[in-house]
């Protein structure tokens, strides 16, 4: 073989050591610029800046205590302020169960992209690994071989020139190789720092939930300790009393504005009960905490009668439309706290109490089983609960008759 076609094979062995081992990563490492690695470094500030707002968002009960201590003796005033708090704290603890789900997801992209970042680094490295040992091996014989083999000057010229380009191309896959390196170590930060503000999302969340339930628990103990005062007992029931009378006055009132309602509308006048079961409002229902009917009040320890039923439930679990109708009140009160009431046509009406957000408003047609409110303990309530109440022309009605248990 003459010294020529020998140059040549050489020539081509190197390229096409190039071309085979490194042409799945060519495409990312031609990608791969200074503005790469200056975009992960600032993903990576900006992290730690998510992460140490996070820290900076989160309730202080003491302080949110001791402002709720200047309105401790109105007790309606007590309950409504503390009532705002539960409700932001509630709003708070949703949006970290969105951003925790959000960073979830995130953190599975960031770790199929330092996968990606690794198997092409690691390429680039096994190209330069075979590289560098020919060139160990053949280097300076192929550039002597080439130069001296040259026929003319101008060959030679241009075979130099060959040798030239060969080493930038050499200098160039370093220091794209020395560049990816960097972007792996800055990916690997990064994920780290994404896994770091998740860990502490979490923590925030249970934080929060723990805010929630120490909130519920200082109104509970303020409920209790008037409601049980022996020398305020008699108070205590004229007030459970008002309370009870305030509750049946506005939902009176709501109804019989829906019967005004009625009279100008043609469209209410139409609406039926077909006499269809109710759906059950509280799916997460833990127990009955307290049932329809004459029962010993749990604080004032005397016979009065209860007019629904109360379903213990977490904090935060989905309230349903137990039917379809429409939404005449969804509001709040310092007794039944955030409640919504629905028609459902023919003197039918049910009343959902003491929600930590409601979900629909006023005018709005409902269907049966659509969530409109959270569970919660705003109102007169000392723990997260919904008492669903059944009213059937103007009179409350026990609500298990429209449901199945």
């Amino acid at each position: 073989m003459s010294s020529i076609k020998r140059t040549i094979c050489v020539i081509l062995t190197v390229i096409l050591a190039f071309v085979f081992v490194g042409q799945s990563s060519s495409a990312r490492c031609d990608e791969l610029t200074n503005d790469s690695i200056r975009k992960k470094e600032a993903e990576i500030s900006e992290a730690k800046k998510e992460r140490d707002s996070l820290k900076g968002n989160l309730t202080d009960v003491k302080k949110v205590k001791q402002e709720l201590e200047k309105s401790k003796n109105d007790l309606d005033a007590y309950v409504t302020e503390l009532d705002s708090n539960v409700t932001q704290i509630q709003l708070k603890i949703d949006d970290l169960e969105i951003k925790i789900a959000d960073k979830e997801e995130e953190i599975v992209q960031k770790e199929a992209e330092l996968d990606e970042a690794i198997r092409v680094q690691t390429e680039q490295y096994e190209a330069m690994k075979k590289r560098i040992k020919f060139m160990y091996e053949q280097g300076d014989l192929m550039y002597m071989d080439l130069l001296f083999n040259a026929n003319t000057f101008g060959d030679m010229l241009n075979k130099a020139e060959y040798i030239e380009e060969l080493s930038a191309y050499d200098r160039r896959k370093l220091d794209e190789y020395v560049a990816y390196t960097k972007y792996v170590t800055l990916c690997k930060e990064e994920l780290e720092e994404e896994k770091g503000i998740l860990d502490d999302t979490k923590a925030a969340q249970e934080q929060e939930k723990a805010a929630l339930d120490e909130l519920i628990d200082t109104k509970k103990g303020e409920i209790d300790r008037l409601s049980s005062d022996i020398t305020n007992k008699e108070a205590a029931i004229a007030e459970y009393e008002a309370e009870i009378a305030a509750q049946n006055e506005t939902i009176q009132a709501l109804e019989a504005a829906v019967a005004e309602e009625r009279r100008r509308l043609a469209e209410e006048q139409n609406r039926r009960y077909d006499g269809g079961m109710f759906t059950f409002p509280c799916p997460n229902m833990k127990r009955v905490s307290d049932e329809y009917g004459y029962r010993i009040h749990p604080t004032l320890g005397i016979e009065k009668f209860h007019n629904g039923v109360d379903m213990a439930a977490p904090s935060g679990s989905p309230i349903l439309a137990a039917y379809n109708g429409k939404v005449v009140a969804a509001d709040y009160s310092s007794t039944m706290g955030n409640y919504i009431m629905i028609n459902h046509g023919d003197g039918l009406y049910t009343i959902y109490m003491h929600a930590s957000a409601l979900y629909v408003s006023k005018g709005q047609e409902v269907s049966k089983g659509q969530t409109i409110a959270a569970v919660g303990s705003t109102g007169r309530s000392t723990g997260p609960h919904l008492h669903f109440g059944v009213r059937r022309d103007g009179n409350y009605v026990n609500p298990w008759q429209y449901l199945s248990r």
